[in-house]
């Protein structure tokens, strides 16, 4: 499929994303609740094969935070991504997708311990290179006390 087939896809099988053509890839703006649904149809649907997620990034939008998935289709060759946003930036949560990708628990990981955004029913949560008591330090209100990092 092309970004306008895949596009038209994502507004089939999920009307409450927001779907737009990217510089590169089809994204949508998927709400939290329907990141789950959506990512298992996106990658069982014989149209679209979705089999590798290749990429989980962290973002701190300012008033937000959110994460960027990126997904390809090794059998069909095409790529989506798919982004989603935290309701609350105090308590960020959003459902793991670690059950339909294995690569997803180290990204989820990666972006817990360098953001502070949880994965629910992650089946190993975890920080992977900062202390327990570490701050976020992509987070861009997060000031370094210790090294004096400044803006």
């Amino acid at each position: 499929m092309d970004n306008l087939q895949l596009e038209n896809f994502l507004k089939n099988i999920a009307p409450p994303a927001e779907v737009k053509t990217g510089k590169q890839f089809a994204e949508a703006l998927v709400p939290a609740d329907a990141l789950h649904e959506l990512a298992s149809t996106l990658k069982d649907s014989k149209e679209t094969l979705f089999d590798f997620l290749f990429c989980i990034t962290g973002v701190d939008f300012g008033q937000n935070l959110g994460v960027v998935y990126h997904l390809r289709s090794t059998m069909h060759g095409h790529s989506i991504v798919l982004k989603v946003m935290c309701a609350d930036k105090n308590n960020p949560v959003l459902p793991t997708v670690s059950g339909l990708w294995k690569s997803a628990e180290f990204f989820e990981n990666e972006v817990f311990d360098l953001l502070g955004i949880r994965f629910s029913n992650h089946p190993f949560p975890r920080r992977l290179f900062l202390e327990e008591d570490a701050g976020f330090p992509l987070r861009k209100d997060y000031t370094d006390n210790i090294n004096i990092v400044t803006k």
